[in-house]
């Protein structure tokens, strides 16, 4: 398993590849500027999901809200990301258009190519919440992101948003040329339910024997159906992510529960992971999604599958779109777009 440990240990970012839960007995805390942030987000009045209904959770305050804010007040300049080129266009589905955002780095093309899925469990946010990450990516890996939406959850139950992701995969493929990249060189990422997605499609492509992905970013993804593991008991109240609000996702996007038996949610369940491109995963030390994460990145390395797997310590779930005012988020960061651009090289 392959650790960009130098990047990472610089910026204070904690390993636990070969930690026992024991390392987790006791209820971590967030670093000094992720709690910055998370007080920022409850002083935007931002309630937890379980307790409130669809259309407030899809309008209230968003963890990326609070550390836009964050930015704001500290004065931290826009600059290099915003000038990343942003183009919006909608990608053809049977289910209908999905709204996409092309974001491209200065340069001469073809550019290769990042299809990222946002996260909201698949019932809140869309592509401006989730802005930060495709820019961020786009400047580092030298590449064309398309950040795609996908139709949401209770309106379009599972899998819709499965199906979605596949088209705009296929789509991609396809015309990525017209957009000046190389569809040669595609790698799919996606944080929580968008790494959900983005797993999904490389195992889609493998299996249909398409066009494959190069490399998969998967970010704190959805990986498992099992809601008592070590990081869903260490975490159970964390913020802005906690038990009661996956059970709250849950509700929303399946017909029963027992549909999240399906081996598109339970990818740790599966045991047809070979032959998929190298992955990063990417985990939060305060976030219940952390153990299948970490779950998933071990069976594919068992598999064969290359796998760089990051913990990163004193953060929480949605820490990675906070490059700007998390330092550990931006060296997260650097290490994923490194991984990216190791791949498109091949």
């Amino acid at each position: 398993m392959t650790i960009n440990i130098s990047t990472l240990r610089n910026a204070g970012l904690v390993f636990v590849l070969l930690a026992t839960p024991a390392a987790f007995a006791q209820e971590a805390k967030p670093d000094p500027q992720m709690q910055t942030v998370l007080d920022t987000l409850k002083s935007l009045q931002a309630k937890p999901f379980h307790p409130i209904g669809v259309p407030e959770a899809r309008t209230q305050a968003s963890a990326a809200d609070a550390a836009r804010t964050v930015q704001r007040d500290r004065k931290v300049s826009p600059n290099p990301e915003v000038k990343v080129a942003t183009r919006d266009i909608a990608i053809p589905s049977p289910m209908g258009a999905l709204p996409a955002r092309v974001y491209t780095p200065e340069g001469n093309g073809p550019f290769p190519v990042v299809l990222y899925f946002h996260g909201g469990g698949w019932v809140v946010a869309d592509l401006n919440t989730y802005d930060a990450t495709p820019r961020a990516l786009a400047l580092g890996s030298k590449a064309i992101v398309v950040s795609v939406d996908y139709h949401h959850a209770p309106e379009s139950k599972f899998p819709a948003q499965h199906d979605d992701a596949w088209a705009a995969f296929a789509w991609t493929v396809e015309n990525i040329h017209l957009l000046n990249g190389d569809a040669k060189r595609i790698a799919v990422a996606g944080e929580s339910a968008g790494g959900n997605l983005a797993a999904n499609v490389a195992l889609m492509a493998k299996e249909k024997k398409s066009t494959q992905p190069v490399h998969q970013l998967l970010v704190y993804p959805i990986a498992g159906n099992d809601l008592d593991t070590p990081s869903y008991r260490e975490n159970a109240d964390a913020a802005p992510l906690g038990k009661a609000d996956m059970e709250w996702f849950i509700s929303h996007v399946f017909a029963s529960k027992e549909q999240t038996s399906d081996p598109r949610i339970n990818l740790v369940g599966r045991t047809d992971l070979a032959g998929l491109p190298p992955a990063t995963v990417i985990t939060a030390q305060i976030d219940p999604l952390r153990s299948e994460g970490q779950a998933l990145a071990a069976k594919m390395e068992a598999a064969g599958v290359a796998v760089n797997l990051i913990n990163v310590d004193g953060v929480t779930h949605e820490f990675f779109g906070m490059a700007k005012v998390v330092d550990k988020a931006k060296a997260t960061v650097d290490a994923a777009n490194a991984d990216l651009v190791k791949a498109f090289g091949k």
